[in-house]
C-alpha cells in the first residue's frame, strides 16, 4: 500500500513540475511582444503619470509625437517599421523609453499582386483603391510593385 501511495504522489509531482515548466517556458514569448504598436496613419494617446519635459522619437518618418501638455503626448504612425521614443522628466528621469512599432491596417483591405504590381483595395463595404501615402508607395515599390 505504502508502495502504491509513493508512486501516486511521484506522479502528482511530476505532473506539477511539467505543467509549471510549460508556463514558465510560454513566459517569455509573452514578454517580448512589448512596446507599442500603432497602425500607419493612426494616432494613439500616451498619458504619463508624471509630467514630461522633453520627447524624443528615434526615427520620425516613423513616428510622430506631438505633446499636447505636459501628461499626454499624442504618437502617430508614420511610416513602416519600429523605432523607439524616449520621454524624459525635468529631472533627467525616463517617464517612457520603449519600442514604438508601426504597421500597415489590414483591417478591411486586400492586396492583389499580379507579378510585380500590386494593388491595395479599401473593402468598407464595397472595394475600392485605396488612397497610398509616400510610406505605402515606397513598400510597394520595395517589393515590386507600382500604384
Amino acid at each position: 500500500m505504502v508502495h502504491v501511495r509513493s508512486r501516486s504522489i511521484r506522479s502528482c509531482v511530476l505532473t506539477t513540475v511539467l505543467t509549471l515548466a510549460a508556463v514558465l517556458s510560454v513566459a517569455p514569448a509573452t514578454q517580448a511582444d512589448t512596446g507599442i504598436h500603432i497602425v500607419m496613419n493612426q494616432a494613439r494617446i500616451l498619458k504619463l503619470a508624471r509630467p514630461a519635459d522633453t520627447v524624443v522619437v528615434g526615427d520620425p518618418e516613423i513616428a510622430d509625437a506631438v505633446v499636447k501638455d505636459s501628461r499626454t503626448v499624442v504618437l502617430t504612425g508614420k511610416g513602416f517599421g519600429i523605432t523607439n521614443i524616449v520621454i524624459i522628466d525635468a529631472d533627467g528621469a525616463a517617464i517612457v523609453d520603449d519600442q514604438v512599432m508601426v504597421s500597415r491596417s489590414v483591417a478591411n483591405t486586400t492586396r492583389v499582386y499580379r507579378r510585380a504590381y500590386v494593388q491595395t483595395l479599401s473593402c468598407t463595404p464595397y472595394c475600392e483603391t485605396a488612397q497610398k501615402t509616400e510610406a505605402e508607395k515606397a513598400s510597394d515599390s520595395q517589393i515590386g510593385g507600382a500604384n
